[in-house]
């Protein structure tokens, strides 16, 4: 049976399916490990409750420590506390702004989300100008909005903060 270290190495391993350019425990999705004696019970909180990531993730997860010998894994999502991109570590954000993601700011702590809102300027991930305009807020996924920068005339996904 492996570790919770080894465990936890393996997880740094498992791609966010929408974002590859970090992992599941990166995203913060991750919130626990248990190992049994014959079984790995990993406990995950989605990134919101109809994210259709979460069962390729949950397929993930257990793909990766089947196949690093570990004979039983569980899957336990859990809902309370509701994640919030304040999980993503710096990191893990540097990681998404060098991919072409701008990383989120600080989530507000409003209790719900709003899609219209007085927003700060996002940088560009691709020459750090705020001279940005958000063009929909609606990405490629449900998590991202669309800008494009006035300076370098890229457009850019921002990972929502939420």
């Amino acid at each position: 049976m492996l570790t919770r270290d080894e465990v936890y190495a393996v997880l740094h391993t498992v791609p966010d399916p929408e974002v590859p350019v970090i992992s599941v425990v990166e995203l913060g999705v991750v919130r626990d490990v248990q190992i049994g004696e014959h079984a790995v019970t990993v406990t995950m909180t989605p990134t919101y409750s109809g994210c259709p990531a979460m069962r390729e993730m949950e397929a993930d997860v257990k793909a990766a420590l089947l196949a690093r010998g570990v004979p039983d894994v569980h899957v336990h999502m859990v809902l309370t506390p509701p994640w919030t991109t304040d999980w993503i570590g710096p990191e893990a954000r540097e990681k998404l702004r060098r991919y072409g993601i701008a990383p989120p700011g600080r989530a507000e702590n409003s209790g719900f989300v709003t899609l219209t809102r007085a927003r700060p300027a996002v940088a560009c991930p691709f020459c750090g100008s705020s001279d940005t305009v958000l063009q929909s807020e609606f990405g490629s996924t449900a998590c991202k909005a669309i800008h494009t920068c006035r300076a370098c005339g890229s457009p850019f996904d921002e990972f929502k903060a939420l």
